[in-house]
């Protein structure tokens, strides 16, 4: 194979990368929809950006795109370990380097020249939002089976507090994706990397 059809990212990986993004979409909408109906901030989610239309049409979204969030993130951890390409793109971590990155990154002199290999930045970035999207799944279960999960509520601080938890994880995954896209449009052959593989 040459390094044009060399594949950058597995099929595997494309896959749950796409799967997850329509579950993350489809719950942070839904999300904002049933924050409106209970809010706890002096702030309302503009309805022509939230999904579901009423309470109950949001839950129902909300469960089905969870449903697919936590399937496809085991299957997105299981590939990662068992191909050990988790370790290996992900590891090791050296907060010198993630400085020296985030620098370069913010005087836009960062490399993208290696597709296949992450830089200090996108590891710590990726590890952040598997670790964020562990507590949203955390702490969406204290929100939908509080009785069920007492140990794990009491952990998170109560019903009220796993609430806030939840939020600001959401709101932090937002802010993840916000930059993400970001990133994409100006390297864009990133994107096509992650549509073609190569």
């Amino acid at each position: 194979m040459n390094k044009e059809t060399t594949p950058i990212h597995p099929l595997w990986l494309r896959l749950t990368h796409w799967l997850n993004a329509v579950a993350v979409v489809i719950m942070v909408m839904s999300g904002w929809r049933i924050y409106d109906a209970s809010p706890f901030l002096h702030l309302v989610i503009p309805r022509g950006i939230t999904l579901g239309g009423w309470l109950g049409g949001a839950i129902q979204w909300h469960f089905a795109a969870m449903w697919l969030l936590v399937a496809n993130g085991l299957i997105y951890l299981a590939c990662n370990l068992i191909s050990t390409r988790f370790f290996h793109q992900f590891f090791p971590l050296s907060p010198r380097a993630f400085f020296a990155d985030l620098l370069a990154a913010l005087k836009g002199r960062l490399s993208h020249a290696d597709l296949g290999h992450y830089n200090m930045v996108q590891r710590a970035a990726y590890l952040f939002v598997i670790v964020d999207l562990l507590l949203l799944v955390l702490s969406g279960l204290v929100l939908w089976k509080s009785v069920q999960f007492p140990l794990l509520r009491e952990l998170l601080g109560g019903y009220e507090f796993a609430r806030r938890v939840h939020f600001f994880a959401m709101s932090a995954l937002v802010a993840f994706v916000g930059i993400h896209l970001v990133m994409v449009a100006l390297a864009p052959r990133t994107l096509l990397a992650m549509i073609r593989g190569h």
